[in-house]
């Protein structure tokens, strides 16, 4: 079976990956530098699927190391790339930060195997279409001005590929345009681990449960939405994880014409913020205080995703709705409050 490279793969997303292509009899090396996760995330793993995934701590952003990683391992068939940062109000605030590794990290990649075929598979985000004009967004929609620097990575990042694709026919990518990953593999053994105060909704609501956080702040109740409060299409980071393997299965099999691609990766429905502590509440039965704040820089109003193109050609598709997301996560902060990982 090929062997697959993950970066980023003790990363939250990156570590559901690694189970889920070793649960499909893939060869796993992960490629990690450990910023924004812990190394026993390989002894979860490992725990899951029972097979340990080979590791390599590295910063993607040294070049040579990098060269030297892909030349000393020339049976890599496949590249996920979800090492990057991703918080969008910390880009807002830090944009040099992520220009420099989610740019460098992926160049140097694509140099490396500037020499021998890769299949690629990015992890991209539905930023890149800003606030749509229509909903739900399809993947011919126009690219709009990205609203922080995180999404202007994202975008670029596709540009750089597409780019770089259509010059040199070693590379076969695609990019997965993802919505919000949330909720926990069934296990409870893997889940989301964010270092610090969580930057997404889900951990936060999770935290702020379990008594590790104060109330919840709903960022803004005066968008043009149902409730008032933003609209994500958000989706279960197993599903997600899947995805990633009907990708690579897709590389593998094709016949291309084009050698760079893009797919939606979402459940096509939208949920606004109150619905998800909403979900959450009952799901749980744990009840969650919330205050509403200020609109937050960086945010837009509602996005949804038009996801037909990845049922069809990639044979896929989302499976778990937002309760099993939110029982998922909850059962996730139980088992880490109980035994801490980081």
């Amino acid at each position: 079976m090929s062997k697959i490279l993950v970066t980023g793969g003790t990363g939250y997303i990156g570590s559901h990956t690694v189970v889920e292509l070793q649960n499909a009899g893939y060869d796993v090396i992960i490629v990690d530098n450990l910023d924004n996760s812990s190394i026993r995330i390989l002894d979860q793993i490992t725990r899951i699927t029972g097979k340990r995934p080979e590791f390599v701590e590295l910063d993607l952003c040294l070049e040579d190391k990098v060269k030297n990683l892909i030349n000393n391992h020339p049976e890599i068939t496949g590249l996920i790339h979800f090492a990057a940062h991703k918080a969008v109000g910390e880009s807002v605030e830090k944009p040099l930060k992520y220009y420099r590794n989610n740019f460098f990290s992926l160049i140097n990649l694509l140099t490396a195997y500037a020499d021998r075929k890769i299949n690629f598979v990015f992890s991209s985000s539905c930023t890149v279409y800003g606030q749509p004009d229509v909903l739900p967004v399809t993947e011919e929609a126009p690219v709009k001005k990205a609203e922080s620097p995180y999404g202007n990575t994202k975008q670029i990042a596709e540009e750089i590929l597409s780019e770089t694709a259509s010059k040199n026919k070693n590379y076969n990518i695609i990019s997965l345009r993802y919505f919000n990953p949330v909720g926990a593999h069934e296990s409870a053994f893997i889940g989301e681990l964010p270092i610090g105060v969580p930057q997404n909704l889900v951990p936060f609501i999770t935290q702020s449960a379990i008594g590790k956080r104060g109330p919840i702040t709903v960022y803004g109740n005066d968008y043009d939405t149902p409730d008032g409060s933003c609209i994500r299409d958000y989706i279960h980071v197993v599903d997600l994880a899947k995805a990633h393997i009907a990708a690579l299965r897709h590389l593998e099999t094709k016949e291309n014409e084009d050698n760079y691609d893009i797919y939606n990766i979402g459940t096509g429905k939208g949920s606004s913020v109150l619905e998800v502590i909403k979900a959450f509440e009952e799901s749980t039965g744990v009840k969650l205080n919330y205050t509403i704040g200020e609109r937050r820089q960086g945010d837009i109003e509602k996005v949804w995703g038009d996801v037909s193109k990845a049922e069809k050609e990639l044979n896929w598709k989302a499976e778990l709705d937002l309760n099993e997301m939110m029982r998922s996560a909850w059962a996730w902060e139980n088992y880490i409050a109980k035994n801490p990982i980081q």
